[in-house]
Parts: C-alpha cells; sequence; structure tokens
C-alpha cells in the first residue's frame, strides 16, 4: 500500500482493522522504512500492538478443527451407511430369497420380460431398452389395472417413491404387468398416473405364464425380485394377502430409506 501512494498513517489506520499475525524482521523494517513508513509505525509493528489476539487465534483454530472434524466424521457415516446398505441388500436377498414359483429358472424370468417393455411418453409407448436392465438387482414386478379402485389409490404412492429413490438407486426398477382388459386402457392408466417405469406390453401380458406365476390372486399385487428372479418380498404370503406396501416397507429397510411407518398404508 506505501508503494501504490498510501500514507503511513493511512496504511497503520488500515492494518489496525485487518491485524498482522506475525512480527516483522529486520528486513522486512527496512523494506517498510523504504517505502514510507514512519519510525513510530515501525516501533508499533515491532511492539506487536497491530497482531491477532491470541484469544481470536485460538477460537479460529479450535473451529476448524471443529469442521474438519465433522468433515471426517461425515465421510465415515456415509462410508458405514454404503457398507451396510451392500451388506442387508445381500442378506435380505439371501435370506428372504424363495425357489421361483412353479420351478420356473432365472433365464425364465429374464426371457418373460425381455424385449417385451415400453415406456410412456407424452401418450405415447416406446420400445424400452434393455440393455437398461442388465445393471438392475432389484426388479418389482407390480400388477395393477386402472378399472381397480385399490390399485389406483396405491399407484400414485408408489409413483412418488420411485421419483424419490430411483435417482439414488439406480438398481432398482418397477415393471408393469397390467391387468386391464385392453390396451388402451392399459396405456391410459400409464398416463394418467405418470407411471415413470416400463411396462410389459399387453400382447405380452396374459399368455406369460413365466411372469404371472409371480401374481397372486387379486391386486395391487407387487412382487420384489432380484436379477435372478428369486422372490425377495411378496405382497402375498401363501394366499393371505398382506398388500404392496408391505413389500414397499421391505424395499425402505433395504434402500435404507425412512422407516417402514412412514410408509403408506395398504390400500
Amino acid at each position: 500500500m506505501l508503494r501504490s501512494g498510501y500514507s503511513s498513517d493511512a496504511v497503520q489506520r488500515e492494518v489496525a482493522v485487518r491485524h498482522f499475525v506475525e512480527a516483522i524482521d529486520p528486513v522486512q523494517e527496512k523494506t517498510l522504512l523504504q517505502a514510507g513508513a514512519t519510525p513510530a509505525f515501525i516501533s508499533s509493528l515491532r511492539a506487536g500492538e497491530y497482531a491477532v489476539p491470541a484469544d481470536e487465534i485460538a477460537a479460529v483454530q479450535k473451529d476448524l478443527a471443529l469442521r474438519e472434524q465433522r468433515r471426517l466424521e461425515q465421510a465415515e457415516e456415509a462410508r458405514k451407511r454404503n457398507t451396510l446398505y451392500q451388506s442387508q441388500l445381500a442378506q435380505t436377498a439371501a435370506a428372504a430369497a424363495k425357489t421361483l414359483p412353479g420351478g420356473s429358472s432365472s433365464d425364465e424370468f429374464a426371457r418373460s420380460i425381455r424385449g417385451k417393455l415400453v415406456t410412456s411418453k407424452n401418450g405415447i409407448l416406446h420400445t424400452f431398452n434393455n440393455q437398461a436392465l442388465e445393471k438392475k438387482k432389484l426388479i418389482g414386478l407390480y400388477f395393477a389395472g386402472k378399472w381397480c379402485p385399490s390399485c389406483r389409490k396405491f399407484t400414485p404412492q408408489l409413483v412418488e417413491f420411485y421419483n424419490r429413490i430411483a435417482a439414488s438407486h439406480p438398481e432398482l426398477e418397477i415393471i408393469f404387468v397390467s391387468s386391464d382388459r385392453s390396451p388402451a386402457a392399459m396405456e391410459a392408466y400409464m398416463n394418467d398416473s405418470q407411471m415413470p417405469w416400463p411396462a410389459v406390453a399387453f400382447d405380452n401380458t396374459a399368455d406369460n405364464e413365466a411372469l404371472r406365476r409371480y401374481a397372486g390372486n387379486g391386486i395391487p399385487c407387487l412382487v420384489l425380485v432380484g436379477a435372478d428372479g428369486k422372490v425377495i418380498s411378496d405382497s402375498y404370503d401363501g394366499k393371505t394377502y398382506l398388500g404392496p406396501s408391505k413389500v414397499l416397507a421391505d424395499l425402505e429397510r433395504i434402500l435404507g430409506g425412512p422407516a417402514a411407518n412412514k410408509v403408506a398404508q395398504q390400500p
């Protein structure tokens, strides 16, 4: 500042506000004197009159230490959550998995959906890119129909869940298996409900025995399966209807989401 034309008094007022942390050495004193600093100003600097108070330095250092500690704790917590999630995913799939219905194989399950999926965009059906299924570890088969009041009640809850969780969990996919009575009804249901997931094309639903084996005796029915087609969670326990909210609660636990009691109640 002195070299820029500021007076020694102006510089002195500035450092009184900004402070110096370290004392100046003889070389710095000489440089300041040559730049126009007054002896009185140099004397004040040498005496440490403009040094940052020790308690302020200690407070800043303490704050920085606390921030670093919080950062490390958050990083460790994120690592633990990811490890726990991976462990829960593996344990849940292993513990709850059961033999495919009717003795069907994982290849049969893959064939039941491969090349048969569509998506709805602005009311128009498009072929779904099957390569997108290759990285899916969890698939929710959603059996429902527009004519079913309970389905119309539950579907918005499933849409909300999917939209909330899908971006952070790309390993999950929902597939709609229509119980509607016509292709038009199925398309209208997908469009009206703004289903963000793919669906089995209508012509491939009625005679798709491998897929229909997962369905219960009523709808709405949500069945969570692994990539191998093994059932992880079901809306039915044998012939007992537990409802799709039970599966949604299981998904919340597997994916590390809100507690099950926050999931929408069974319709």
